[in-house]
């Protein structure tokens, strides 16, 4: 009869165990608050967590795919100096640029040189142009597409910006004499190009254009 009491008792302080391994536990997660998820403080929100436990987000524009640190640093710096600055409007103008800079180039047109290039780079479109003149040749020149084009490097240097881009381009190019001949080229067969074009920009000054700097085959 002992024995049976002390069995019914171990088995009812096993059960009792259970009980509040089960309902213990519930009650105690019960009394936590629950955290409102529109609160301020709500933990769960990434901004809210600890700068080591924050996932990373960082936003890259498409025109810094693939570019190296020192490029987006670079960035970062211009954009610093000027909050006006747009990568991603660069690029496309940088591309509006090399479009109206060589048809510039192959019709003669020095006026419209001279707006988009500094004195240098102007100084080399104008010989060519001159020595194609005395020449009595003419250049029937079409720009196919324009391939790729990226940002190779980005510098701010005191409050100067410059920023390079490599362009790939299908050309098609015909050079004629005084008489109309083709002398060199056809217009049936684009050739690829390759340029390393570098833009310059005074981050103070007023005007968002930014002049061709340097010019470079890739």
């Amino acid at each position: 009869m002992i024995l049976q009491i002390v069995i019914l008792a171990m088995i009812a302080a096993f059960l009792g165990l259970r009980l509040y391994s089960v309902l213990g536990r519930r009650a105690e997660h019960e009394e936590e608050s629950i955290p409102n998820r529109f609160d301020a403080g709500d933990s769960a929100h990434p901004a809210a967590l600890a700068p080591a436990q924050r996932p990373e987000q960082q936003f890259r524009p498409a025109a810094l795919e693939g570019a190296p640190m020192a490029v987006e640093r670079g960035v970062q710096a211009i954009a610093s100096a000027d909050r006006n600055f747009d990568i991603t409007g660069f690029l496309e103008g940088a591309k509006g640029a090399y479009v109206m800079v060589l048809e510039a180039f192959w019709q003669g047109d020095r006026e419209t040189l001279k707006e988009l290039t500094d004195q240098d780079v102007y100084a080399g479109f104008d010989a060519a142009i001159t020595a194609r003149e005395q020449a009595g040749e003419t250049l029937e020149n079409r720009l196919v597409r324009i391939e790729d084009a990226k940002i190779d490097m980005a510098e701010l240097v005191g409050q100067t910006a410059r920023i390079r881009v490599s362009f790939r381009a299908d050309i098609a190019a015909v050079t004629r004499d005084k008489d109309g001949n083709v002398v060199a080229g056809s217009l049936d067969d684009a050739i690829e190009a390759r340029d390393l074009w570098t833009f310059r920009r005074d981050v103070r000054d007023s005007s968002p254009q930014w002049v061709l700097d340097e010019t470079d085959e890739a």
